[in-house]
């Protein structure tokens, strides 16, 4: 039953690296799409899986992961995470 999402991340400079998606939220105004992924990178002082957030852009075929660079931007971010925390809680 584990249906881990693989996809391949494409930096500018070309190289590759295989991402999880953990999930995808979507802004209240369903104006931007966030997906959530991991590299499996484990953080040495705590020993919890890094995770990073990016704006998904499309580009024709492609979709392109932007960064998160306004702080009102973040606090829409952590926000929907908010909600699925609290959502998972109550369930």
């Amino acid at each position: 039953m584990d249906n881990k999402e693989i996809a391949e991340l494409i930096d500018i400079d070309g190289l590759s690296t295989e991402i999880e998606v953990v999930t995808y939220l979507n802004s209240e105004d369903d104006k931007r799409q966030y997906v959530v992924y991991t590299k499996g990178e484990i953080q040495e002082q705590t020993g919890n899986q890094v995770i990073y957030i990016a704006r998904i852009v499309k580009d024709g075929e492609k979709l392109n992961l932007e960064e998160i660079t306004e702080d009102a931007e973040w606090v829409d971010v952590q926000h929907l995470l908010k909600q699925i925390a609290n959502a998972q809680h109550a369930g």
